[in-house]
């Protein structure tokens, strides 16, 4: 259901679950209107607060909504520049029953180059440079790709869903985030890491309480938590610039 707050000829569209009827208090009286009826005949300021109060509700729930986990990646490639290897990303469940989550690889940089038509197994859509979507509902899910190495190659990694923003406290793995670098295209034959075994650079686990924790084999990959903004600071801002509209408005009513 859409809530519409319409101030000094222009208008804010809030979208959300509400009752099914919400109550309004009169002075005189106390009724109850359907959502969406035209409130009239209240004082100024009581229509005032009742839009603050509609505003201070939506904010509440933005804050609710937990923030997925971003991390920056950039790896110094130099010493492959001019290699034609290839990429790998994967993000599987674990051994036991794993609670739902998804990743994305956002913001894919390099001066080398892709070599396209990549190969994909499990639950993965998207195509590099663009967005890559991963989700953690089958036992593999990889994006394999050819890659002429530059000097840097970079990415967003962003982890979200119910394992990290509710922890159900009854699942019994995990998840597991893998990226890997190979100096053939075939992907035979690891770079740039000390794990000969796996031929895994960055791996970052989804943990059952809902953390996650980064083991970094790559002493050319630099990670760091990206900055996003938050939304209960964007929401107390809105909060903050509505209430200073209604308050001016209040105050030219009154005068």
């Amino acid at each position: 259901m859409r809530l519409r707050i319409i101030f000094s000829g222009w208008s804010l569209s809030l979208w959300g679950r509400m009752p099914s009827c919400a109550r309004v208090v009169n002075p005189r009286s106390l009724r109850r209107l359907p959502i969406g009826a035209q409130v009239t005949n209240l004082p100024h300021s009581l229509k005032l607060g009742s839009h603050l109060v509609v505003v201070a509700l939506f904010c509440f729930t933005v804050t609710a909504f937990a923030d997925p986990v971003v991390e920056a990646v950039s790896v110094d490639t130099g010493s492959l520049n001019g290699t034609a290897g290839s990429l790998d990303f994967n993000f599987n469940p674990g051994t036991f029953v794993s609670q739902s989550a998804s990743l994305q690889i956002l913001n894919f940089s390099s001066d080398g180059a892709l070599a396209g038509s990549p190969a994909t197994t499990g639950d993965v859509s998207g195509t590099l440079p663009g967005t890559l979507t991963f989700d953690n509902g089958t036992a593999l899910n990889d994006y394999f790709e050819g890659f002429t190495f530059g000097t840097v190659l970079k990415f967003d990694v962003s982890l979200y869903g119910p394992a990290l923003s509710s922890p159900d406290g009854t699942s019994k793995s995990g998840s597991l985030f893998a990226f890997s670098m190979y100096s053939d295209p075939e992907g035979s034959t690891p770079a740039l890491t000390s794990d000969l075994v796996d031929g895994i650079a960055l791996a970052i686990n989804v943990n059952l309480d809902g953390s996650t924790s980064i083991t970094n084999f790559s002493s050319e990959t630099i990670v760091e938590a990206a900055t996003v903004p938050e939304p209960g600071s964007l929401a107390e801002v809105l909060l903050l610039f509505l209430g200073m509209i209604f308050v001016r408005r209040g105050a030219g009513a009154a005068a």
